[in-house]
């Protein structure tokens, strides 16, 4: 009597990662440019757009060690209750959702006589045919407000 062995679950159905990228140049320099992205209480509430609900800082308010929560209403139907740890390393500032998996990046290099700012979010996307529709459709949205947050940070530091 044969037996059957469990086949590996077809790749379309596994978990994938789903991430957007967005980036700007600023006419800030570096350093100016990655102390605004990690200025959690006065300069972020300016630059977030009207996706962002809810904004507080629980800890700290600059740089790492800061916790931020906030809820991201990204369509009418979606919405996400975030609760970002961060941390800061070089010319990287890292939120980390402590309630999901969840990680954006603020990446600051030099570009000219101001700085580049790429802002990258990704997360463990649904599995089956809704994590097929999230890992298209997600992205498209979210970096349209990425779009929006930076072009206020680039307007913040003008």
């Amino acid at each position: 009597m044969a037996t059957r062995r469990d086949a590996a679950p077809d790749k379309e159905f596994m978990v994938g990662l789903v991430s957007a990228s967005s980036s700007i140049t600023v006419s800030a320099q570096p350093q100016q440019t990655l102390e605004a992205i990690a200025d959690y209480s006065s300069i972020r509430p300016r630059i977030l757009s009207s996706h962002y609900r809810d904004y507080a800082v629980i800890e700290g308010g600059t740089g790492e060690g800061t916790v931020a929560q906030w809820t991201l209403q990204a369509t009418q139907k979606r919405s996400r209750n975030v609760r970002a740890v961060v941390t800061v390393s070089n010319s990287v500032v890292t939120e980390r959702d402590a309630n999901s998996t969840l990680v954006t990046t603020w990446t600051v290099t030099p570009a000219g006589s101001g700085s580049e700012v790429t802002q990258r979010t990704s997360w463990q996307g649904a599995g089956g045919v809704t994590g097929i529709f999230e890992g298209i459709f997600a992205p498209l949205g979210l970096k349209k407000i990425q779009a929006e947050v930076l072009e206020n940070l680039r307007r913040e530091l003008a």
